[in-house]
């Protein structure tokens, strides 16, 4: 169970944590304070960065675009969030179906889990324009559900409902 002052740490995981991840990790960072306590904070990794991946140009701009904060976002293995000194998880979505039929490595506290898939805006056709275009599509529908996820009455959910809540919210557009 939760209490009303308690901050819950969601992992959002991809491939190569350079666009899906890093999108919803900001848009949760934005979202997640409510009246002015911090109830959520986001966190991304990919299950297979490439070496010096970095967040993907066009994902920082759809959220900059958004006036969402891009500081700090970075491409980060899922590995860092395994380790013993890691913040502990409460809940780890994953938001592209390769992250999602991957075996993820064991997270501390066994944290609620959800898929949430999201077609990568980075593979999308056309101009700069209608690529950064999808990317904003992206965050848009990230966000819908974000706004759903906080406002879930959580100050009486335990790790079994919260899970399926959260899977529930992957039917909602």
């Amino acid at each position: 169970m939760t209490t009303p002052n308690q901050t819950l740490n969601v992992l959002f995981l991809c491939t190569h944590n350079s666009a899906r991840s890093i999108l919803a990790e900001a848009a949760l960072n934005h979202l997640g304070k409510v009246k002015g306590v911090q109830r959520f904070r986001g966190f991304s990794a990919g299950s297979s960065p490439r070496d010096n991946q970095q967040p993907n140009p066009l994902a920082l701009r759809a959220l900059q675009d958004a006036g969402i904060a891009t500081e700090g976002l970075s491409s980060k293995s899922w590995d860092v969030f395994a380790l013993a000194d890691a913040p502990r998880m409460d809940l780890v979505i994953t938001v592209c179906d390769n992250a999602a039929g991957e075996v993820c490595p064991y997270w501390p506290g066994q944290p609620a889990t959800a898929h949430w898939g999201y077609a990568d805006p980075s593979n999308a056709p056309g101009s700069e324009a209608d690529k950064l275009a999808a990317f904003k599509q992206t965050l848009l529908a990230i966000h819908r559900r974000l706004e759903l996820l906080i406002n879930l009455p959580l100050a009486s959910v335990d790790r079994l409902l919260l899970q399926q809540q959260a899977r529930d919210l992957a039917q909602k557009d």
